[in-house]
């Protein structure tokens, strides 16, 4: 069973860039599809990014496209979100999760997730 704890958010102007991190602490770490989901206040989790065992498959929501990345380093069990140009919209609680290899990577419904953290809270102020 993995544990995930989460770490790294905090408060922002928007524009700036913050660096979140999920440490893993099972030993199939390396096994997992990870993903990155977010839930602001009255609204639904929503999906971020994800990201193959071997780190060279990501998928990303439209709306983080082209400013957060999504990486991992297996032999640390950890997994990275790193977040740029960061808008006040950002704000919100995110959550690493882990899952099973199937279905692929491409299918990013939370769902699937068997694995969650408590969350890291992300504040952008305008």
């Amino acid at each position: 069973q993995e544990q995930l704890v989460e770490s790294g958010g905090g408060l922002v102007q928007a524009g700036g860039s913050l660096r979140l991190s999920c440490a893993a602490s099972g030993r199939t770490f390396r096994t997992y599809v990870m993903g990155w989901f977010r839930q602001a206040p009255g609204k639904e989790r929503e999906f971020v990014a994800n990201i193959n065992w071997r780190g060279d498959i990501t998928y990303y929501a439209d709306s983080v496209k082209g400013r957060f990345t999504i990486s991992r380093d297996n032999a640390k069990s950890t997994v990275y979100l790193q977040m740029n140009s960061l808008k006040p919209e950002d704000t919100a609680v995110y959550y690493c999760a882990a899952r099973r290899n199937y279905p692929a990577v491409a299918d990013t419904r939370a769902v699937l997730y068997d694995y969650w953290g408590q969350g890291t809270q992300v504040t952008v102020s305008s």
